[in-house]
């Protein structure tokens, strides 16, 4: 059966608390397997038979059934993991700036990766692959004037951000098989 992590939008930011045992609970009432998160911001880790697209949609509704608003869902398989770090710039400038790898449902047609380079600034630019757009801040994501909100306008999908070593130790996790006895946080 697929391993995967999904990457929730909306889980402990703006008002909306969720307990990682509740989170738990709603995917295991989905008969999902070996569920486990880590960190408090909506990643979960689950073994399904069903595919991802199938499988993004149930979660995504019955999250927002359980939780009384929108959660956007984005499944990755481990393979898709260790791609969206191989894919990874490997320079983040050295003066305390971040590399964050943005979650979308699909790959962005060229027009779509012109407008979000338009996003960009002599602080911010943006980078591509498969369904991960990279966002490389050298003054930090803090003081930046990007924000999700802009790039969801700018293409019109919804999406979520990780920092890239969130994104490390997710592909690290869905690495190991059997999936960890122990529950990440």
């Amino acid at each position: 059966m697929p391993r995967y992590v999904a990457l929730l939008r909306a889980i402990n930011v703006g008002g909306h608390t969720v307990t990682m045992p509740r989170l738990r609970a709603e995917f295991e009432a989905l008969g999902l397997s070996d569920v486990a998160t880590f960190i408090a911001s909506g990643n979960v880790l689950c073994t399904a038979r069903a595919g991802a697209a199938a499988l993004e949609r149930r979660i995504a509704r019955a999250l927002a059934a359980a939780l009384g608003y929108e959660v956007a869902t984005f499944l990755r398989t481990g393979d898709e993991m260790a791609a969206a770090v191989a894919h990874a710039p490997d320079a983040v400038a050295a003066e305390g700036g971040t590399l964050s790898v943005g979650f979308v449902p699909r790959t962005l047609t060229v027009a779509e990766q012109r407008a979000v380079r338009a996003l960009g600034t002599e602080f911010d630019a943006f980078t591509f692959a498969a369904r991960e757009v990279y966002w490389r801040s050298s003054m930090g994501v803090g003081k930046s004037k990007f924000t999700l909100a802009r790039l969801e306008r700018a293409v019109g999908l919804q999406a979520t951000f990780r920092n890239v070593t969130t994104v490390r130790a997710l592909a690290a996790l869905m690495a190991d098989a059997p999936p960890p006895a122990r529950r990440p946080r």
